[in-house]
């Protein structure tokens, strides 16, 4: 039977992606206690590139919370990874950290940022209220939209 925040995510219609592998030298996560830190994800679709470009370019606000929200899916992919496949081990979001690839000027980064936070309220509920960063960068790998970071705590 499937868990509780499974049955959640087919509830929203969410399919997660594979776990992407890490394109250098770094692990996709470190656990430390009861603390997983999920090293930064970018707009993969199990293995392919999605949202290359810059937001306030190629991408409006909205195509820009989609890729965020594409990099939360990698993350809670990588935390079911962590926790051997059971999301119900996920006690809280702890932080996010979203980086945004846009034009010089941007400051809408906390809206573009929302498209992960609002997903991990959605899966998570109450547990998935964080601490969060939104800053924009100049570049980013592969020259995607969006990369987003986390900690989450597990039991």
């Amino acid at each position: 039977m499937a868990g509780r925040i499974e049955a959640r995510l087919e509830e929203l219609g969410i399919e997660l992606p594979q776990a992407a592998t890490p394109a250098a030298n770094y692990v996709p996560y470190v656990i430390t206690g009861n603390l997983v830190f999920v090293a930064g994800q970018i707009t993969f679709w199990n293995g392919t590139v999605k949202y290359v470009g810059k937001v306030g370019e190629a991408y409006s606000v909205a195509d820009g919370q989609q890729a965020a929200r594409l990099c939360g899916l990698n993350l809670i992919a990588q935390v079911k990874g962590a926790c051997g496949g059971d999301l119900d081990r996920v006690r809280r979001c702890v932080k996010l950290g979203v980086f945004v690839n846009c034009i010089d000027g941007f400051d809408r980064h906390p809206e573009v940022a929302n498209g992960a936070s609002d997903l991990m309220v959605d899966v998570f509920g109450e547990a998935g209220r964080h601490a969060r960063f939104a800053v924009g960068a100049p570049a980013l790998p592969r020259n995607v939209a969006t990369e987003a970071d986390g900690v989450f705590e597990i039991a």
